[in-house]
């Protein structure tokens, strides 16, 4: 098309192809190959914005309701109240301190041959269980809604701009598919407050490794990639982006090492091939009506988001490396339950429950859960101790869940105490759960550090051993 000259040199230098000898150092960029065999091929990242009680999903506390209306220090675990605050870095004094008890806002039971004990709000995912590997110990270092930043990054929010786990995974191993994005994101992501654009960038790494957001509507995926109706022929789109693309080749030969031009011709090109590949991908009426019922689109409260999970399994299934699904995003989040949980996670949990194990019912009945990894995750979990009708914020220990991509299935791994209040065993911050995601695609993240970017060993994470094969 005459303006793929740069585009075509990276492609060429993923392949080794046109790779320039570079004396006197030994770091090499990612050629796009794992550096160990790989257990999966693809991500799903699903992320809940606003924090999500740990107590009422996945890590039930029956205890809560032992000591309801009894504050912390009456109970025989009062010891407890020591962990308040360890970790936190510049923590916003408007959270934390709720030491009366309120009890569970949900029931529970326990499912599949594991015996996985899950809050009644996450019933359909419950059926999935012996398919989950639960963590159950992690924390992070804010008591904000900055955590959704440092989920998505390992860095605090006062940071700001980190390359995420997805813009890793694309850059050690680039893409499968040249007509698709590599990552893609779907939903509404996290708010400007809390790290916006932040939480799927690319930061250093540079623009073509960051997230690429995608509308569920076929005729309205991306804002750019078609012109208005009547505006322009297919033929003048080829010429007007064929002289860009000479144009900025110009441009290239004087700023060869400019990233972002390098992001933009890419755009350009990858935007003309998706007219065709996008709008095909998001045709979900093409699926048949089993499994629309199956991600709840015959449902109003589930459809959205059933869509959206619907969208990834048909990226994936082409090759798509990463798809991150954000809920309740804008703002904190739509799960910051301050008041009246029990509303909160009812409505909300009825929007994403049955979608998210449909999701995973049909990854499994199609044989793509074993080579895609699927993560449940949100930035902490909420206090056991009451603030008024809801929960505080709660770094201190929380849950998230992984499934396919050679995890194990049935699996609980690390304990918070009797009241959810800490993780006290087999604790993890949460870069162990990129570490995880990283492994099983076969990365090493040591071996994909850029030259000036010294990232600390807290920023690698260590992968969680115990929950996989």
């Amino acid at each position: 098309m005459g303006f793929t000259g740069l585009a075509l040199g990276a492609m060429l230098f993923r392949d080794g192809v046109a790779r320039a000898d570079s004396a006197g150092t030994a770091w090499q960029p990612p050629d796009g190959r794992p550096h160990f065999a790989p257990k999966a091929k693809s991500v799903i990242w699903i992320f809940l914005c606003g924090g999500v009680s740990h107590v009422e999903s996945f890590d039930v506390k029956p205890d809560l309701n032992q000591y309801s209306g009894k504050s912390i220090a009456e109970t025989p675990y009062a010891g407890v109240l020591a962990a308040e605050g360890k970790d936190v870095i510049g923590a916003n004094p408007a959270h934390g301190n709720r030491k009366v008890i309120m009890p569970l806002q949900a029931g529970y039971k326990a499912y599949g041959q594991c015996g996985l004990v899950v809050g009644d709000w996450f019933k359909h995912i419950g059926e999935c269980a012996d398919d989950l590997a639960v963590v159950r110990s992690l924390w992070t270092i804010h008591n904000d809604h900055g955590a959704q930043l440092t989920w998505q990054t390992g860095r605090h929010p006062r940071e700001l701009e980190h390359p995420t786990i997805g813009s890793w995974v694309c850059y050690g191993l680039g893409t499968v598919i040249e007509n698709l994005p590599q990552y893609v994101v779907l939903g509404v992501p996290t708010g400007d407050c809390c790290g916006g654009a932040f939480t799927h960038g690319a930061a250093y790494l540079g623009p073509q490794y960051g997230g690429v957001r995608l509308s569920t509507d076929p005729k309205k995926p991306l804002p750019f990639i078609q012109p208005p109706p009547g505006t322009i022929t297919t033929e003048e789109q080829l010429e007007n982006l064929t002289l860009l693309g000479k144009l900025n080749r110009l441009a290239g030969i004087d700023y060869p090492d400019d990233k972002n031009l390098r992001a933009r011709i890419k755009s350009y090109e990858l935007a003309f091939q998706m007219q065709t590949s996008v709008p095909e991908t998001l045709q979900l009426e093409q699926e048949s009506e089993g499994i629309r019922t199956l991600y709840g689109l015959d449902r109003p409260e589930c459809k959205s988001f059933g869509e959206q999970c619907l969208v990834a399994r048909r990226l994936v299934e082409r090759g798509v490396r990463f798809v991150q699904l954000f809920h309740g995003g804008g703002g904190g989040g739509d799960w910051d339950a301050h008041s009246g949980i029990k509303d909160n996670h009812g409505k909300l949990s009825a929007q994403v429950d049955q979608p998210i194990a449909g999701l995973l019912k049909d990854l499994k009945q199609r044989g793509l859960l074993d080579d895609t990894l699927v993560v449940f995750g949100t930035e902490f979990g909420r206090s056991p101790g009451a603030e008024g009708t809801g929960r505080d914020h709660h770094p201190q220990g929380f849950c998230a869940w992984l499934a396919g991509g050679g995890v194990k299935g049935g699996v609980q791994h690390g304990v918070t105490d009797e009241l959810g209040f800490h993780a006290v065993q087999d604790r993890h911050y949460v870069t162990d759960i990129h570490a995880t995601a990283l492994r099983q695609l076969g990365l090493d993240s040591r071996r994909l550090e850029v030259p000036g970017r010294k990232r600390l060993d807290m920023d690698h994470g260590q992968p969680i051993n115990a929950i996989l094969s």
